[in-house]
């Protein structure tokens, strides 16, 4: 078994943004030399999150919608009465969905559905710059 890691900075500019990642991941697999094994895509912040979503439009808006009645951001959060940054809601969403997607690869390129692309979430209250790191284990 061997490893890969390859690392990459976006900026967002507001509350959810989605960065598209697909292109950038599809690219450091085949540059790996793997040919079969796991990838980990993960966002290194506690207000971001990592999906495999189909990357349009209305499926964008529907995610935000659904956070939003999920974990709405006019109620009341211990975190936002101790730190007073008003991303309470920020938090609870990206544990929701999480920071990480793990998928396999073939062949020297990711095995993803016609329909699904890496993307990265913004949950914060506003934009920032966002690591993300990509680990492979395969041979």
């Amino acid at each position: 078994m061997a490893t890969f890691r390859a690392e990459k900075t976006v900026r967002t500019e507001a509350e959810g943004d989605m960065v598209d990642l697909t292109a950038w991941v599809r690219e450091r697999v085949s540059a790996s030399k793997l040919q079969e094994g796991i990838a980990c895509a993960f966002a290194s912040h506690s207000t971001a999150a990592m999906v495999l979503i189909e990357d349009e439009a209305g499926l964008r808006q529907d995610l935000k919608n659904s956070m939003e009645r999920q974990f709405p951001k006019g109620i009341e959060y211990d975190h936002n009465s101790a730190w007073g940054d008003g991303n309470g809601h920020s938090h609870i969403r990206a544990t929701s969905l999480g920071q990480s997607v793990t998928f396999p690869f073939s062949k020297g390129a990711p095995d993803l559905g016609t329909w699904q692309q890496v993307v990265l979430v913004e949950l914060d209250n506003r934009g920032r710059e966002r690591h993300v790191v990509l680990q492979l284990v395969g041979e």
